[in-house]
């Protein structure tokens, strides 16, 4: 108890959240059980500083704050030996969070920095689904970055050289994963911040093979959809009456759209019926058949076929839609508008508003921007931790809409069930 006291005066005095994050995992590296006991007793508190938000800046600082290893690194140098490679581990994994580092939060390609996620998320794992630490194993697949100012680091610790992609890329994913179930065949693989192309095509490869899941698509969706319903049930509004704007169109915003469409489907409508309820806006506007670009795969399935029309501004989007519910999922920083919000409220008196992208610098919007543009009437939820605020004499609570809500529960109730698959 005198050592968790100390401990959590030492975090308490850093005023950085960064330096809070550097000393805990000094602690953990150094004592293992003292840093779950601190973590355990203060989860509240500490979990901004290991996961969302300061996880963001310590990936990008990852090679220059770098103190102690964790996990495993398997680089391209290791094809063909992947699975004699995995016999270096000394314990046996109940779970393996595992990135490439392609597409760490809304902040790109970093690289071997991308392994800062999957040693937080086992944290997590361990905090809130019960894990022993010893059976959690953060893996990074060193295959590359593409981002100059990242491999040009001097601090960088993966291998220089330009992102591997298609064919050669999957053939070391699919080593991995044939290594690991040969290895540890009772083991969950968790993927984390693969790009798009990469994370929707190995979760539909693999699902049915291993025990996999992957958290950006599927437990992003099932917290946001669990928001939507209660945002709904706030509102008033029926599942079968809801419009969504989807501002985001990559692996997490696909996949939410589909457990969205899931939801009014059970309240009544046919598939077609709640796929026309989502208008997904990417860089380039609103997604339609007409508007004269080639759409990959994941964005043809919610591509607009009822005439409606090009547009490229949210605005004017917001306005066409009159939607319920607007949900931000690009990555790409502030977006929303007070246009936006005003024209949400014009349409809508109570408003769902969802900046999902984390870190917080690259919210769509603030919850001090979306309380004071609404004047309060806004249901607010973000994928970073904000304040409450009152406007108006109305309370906006700055609830928080982050898979670290789910994933524990997922990955502790696939093992105790002793899972084949995770759907």
């Amino acid at each position: 108890s005198q050592q968790g006291r100390r401990a959590i005066a030492h975090v308490r005095g850093y005023t950085k959240p960064i330096n809070k994050y550097v000393y805990l995992e000094q602690l953990r590296s150094s004592n293992a059980t003292l840093f779950y006991k601190v973590l355990l007793e203060h989860v509240v508190e500490l979990l901004p500083c290991i996961y969302t938000p300061t996880v963001g800046e310590a990936c990008q600082k990852f090679g220059e704050i770098f103190r102690n290893n964790a996990g495993m690194y398997l680089a391209l140098e290791h094809k063909g030996k992947l699975r004699a490679m995995l016999d270096n581990w000394p314990h046996t994994p109940d779970i393996i969070v595992v990135t490439d580092g392609g597409r760490i939060l809304g902040l790109g390609d970093l690289g071997v920095g991308g392994m800062g996620i999957p040693i937080g998320k086992l944290h997590l794992y361990c905090a809130g689904g019960g894990f022993d630490p010893s059976s959690t194993l953060p893996i990074q697949l060193d295959l590359g970055c593409d981002t100059a100012a990242v491999v040009t680091d001097p601090h960088y610790l993966g291998t220089r050289m330009p992102r591997l992609k298609g064919k050669e890329h999957e053939e070391f994913v699919d080593e991995f994963m044939q290594a690991v179930s040969d290895k540890w065949p009772a083991c969950i693989i968790q993927f984390e911040d693969f790009q798009s192309e990469y994370a929707l095509k190995y979760l539909e490869k693999y699902r049915r093979k291993y025990i996999h899941f992957n958290d950006d698509v599927q437990g992003t969706a099932a917290v946001v959809t669990a928001g939507f319903i209660n945002g709904m049930k706030a509102q008033g509004t029926s599942l079968r009456d809801a419009k969504v704007v989807m501002y985001g169109a990559g692996s997490s915003a696909v996949g939410v759209s589909k457990y969205l469409m899931k939801s009014m489907v059970v309240a009544g409508l046919s598939e077609e019926e709640a796929r026309n309820r989502i208008y997904m806006v990417d860089s380039k506007g609103l997604i339609t058949t007409t508007r004269g670009d080639k759409l990959n795969e994941w964005k043809q399935q919610f591509a607009r076929v009822d005439g409606a029309p090009d547009m490229t501004k949210l605005e004017d989007i917001v306005e066409f839609v009159r939607p319920h519910a607007l949900f931000g999922l690009t990555g790409a920083g502030p977006s929303f508008s007070k246009a936006v919000v005003e024209t949400m409220c014009a349409h809508c008196p109570q408003p769902m508003i969802f900046p999902l992208s984390n870190p917080t610098s690259k919210a769509e919007i603030t919850i001090e921007q979306a309380a004071e543009w609404s004047r309060g009437k806004c249901i607010f939820a973000a994928g970073s931790p904000f304040q409450t605020l009152t406007v108006d004499g109305r309370t906006v609570h700055a609830s928080q809409c982050n898979n670290m809500l789910i994933f524990p529960g997922v990955g502790m109730g696939a093992k105790l069930s002793k899972a084949s698959r995770i759907t």
